[in-house]
């Protein structure tokens, strides 16, 4: 995941805060593709289709 920066950012940031007490760092959850790793990067995603659909919709609401 290393090309989307922002998406990567997002799931260190969900698996420093929900696996706190995970047996790998990031760095290595992410190059042994652990459970964790890979449960992180979907919150990751299913975030930012939220966040863009909220955009859309405020985009929406801004041109009636």
């Amino acid at each position: 995941m290393q090309h989307d920066l922002r998406l990567r950012a997002t799931a260190r940031a969900v698996y420093d805060n929900v696996f706190a007490s995970a047996q790998f760092s990031f760095d290595d959850a992410e190059r042994f593709a652990t459970a964790e790793y890979r449960q992180a990067v979907g919150a990751a995603q299913d975030a930012r289709s939220v966040l863009a659909a909220q955009h859309q919709q405020l985009l929406f609401v801004s041109i009636l």
